[in-house]
């Protein structure tokens, strides 16, 4: 799928293939989108800027970098689309640092868990000839970092894009473009109903798995030797990083609320009918939640 068809976004752009792809903090998800890039031949260039002197210089022996700048600003001189791919609380500082030194035409993306806020933000702090389209990859694991980085961390996963109002359509076109071609499905939403959709099949899976394990920990310790896949299963991600966790949970506050509101409800429902001696519903309960958990699509 060509990226960029228009003059709105004809910058920094041959036969559909980016000439200089530019990544900003390449942990997991900026490291995987390098990756990808380089392997699927969707940029010509791949440049990247860390914010540590020891990463950049592991960085500079790596296949997949051909440059690694040594400022924010210098990375995208000669840039044609940018991913900022810092945490949540980083991204709108990075844009407003690098936004006196984009070339006109250039497409800015991100990897951001929560959007409202920092797709406007974004939006606001880069000038008028400089398109912001926000973006949120369904992917990641509990290990950070861009040693753990894939080629194939994006393939067959849900990416949300998530344009503005009033977004140039063919910014839009080209970044749905790009995450598609990193091998991601992509699915476009505002940024509030994005926000509202993760508080619920992302944000409230990670406060339940480490509520959960919280509850556990004040337990004989021993007792986590003899839990079988379930419980390894259930709590897989409250191994994930805390302070990545505060950010999202701190973004995306009302959102989780209500999601967390929902859930109490239907735990207390639960908890009713069992104290009741209610078969049926515990019966009825446990067949829906099966038959919704039957639905989804294999993973990749």
């Amino acid at each position: 799928m060509p990226i960029g068809s228009t003059t709105a976004c004809e910058r920094g752009f041959s036969d559909g293939v980016l000439e200089n792809l530019v990544i900003h903090a390449p942990g997991l998800l900026g490291g995987s989108v390098a990756r990808a890039a380089r392997s699927r031949g969707v940029a010509r260039r791949v440049t990247v800027w860390a914010r540590r002197a020891e990463t950049r210089l592991a960085l500079r022996s790596q296949p997949w970098c051909d440059t690694v700048a040594d400022s924010p600003e210098a990375a995208v001189a000669a840039a044609s689309l940018v991913v900022l791919a810092a945490p949540v609380e980083k991204i709108i500082a990075l844009a407003r640092q690098i936004a006196p030194h984009l070339p006109t035409g250039t497409l800015v993306t991100d990897v951001g868990s929560v959007k409202s806020a920092l797709c406007r933000e974004c939006r606001a702090a880069l000038p008028a000839f400089v398109h912001f389209i926000g973006a949120h990859p369904m992917a990641g694991g509990e290990k950070s970092g861009w040693e753990n980085s894939s080629e194939q961390l994006f393939a067959g996963r849900v990416c949300f894009v998530t344009p503005l109002a009033n977004a140039d359509p063919t910014a839009v076109g080209a970044v749905t473009a790009f995450w598609h071609d990193l091998g991601s499905d992509v699915v476009t939403l505002t940024p509030e109903a994005h926000d509202e959709v993760v508080a619920h099949i992302s944000h409230l899976p990670q406060a339940l798995a480490t509520t959960l394990a919280t509850l556990l920990a004040a337990r004989d310790p021993a007792w986590r030797n003899f839990a079988g896949g379930g419980l390894r299963d259930t709590t897989r991600i409250a191994a994930s990083d805390a302070a990545m966790w505060v950010e999202i949970f701190q973004q995306n506050r009302d959102e989780t609320l209500r999601a967390l509101r929902e859930f109490q409800t239907e735990l207390e429902t639960f908890h009713a009918a069992l104290a009741n001696r209610d078969w049926l519903e515990v019966k009825a309960r446990l067949e829906r939640g099966k038959a919704w958990r039957d639905g989804f699509r294999p993973l990749p």
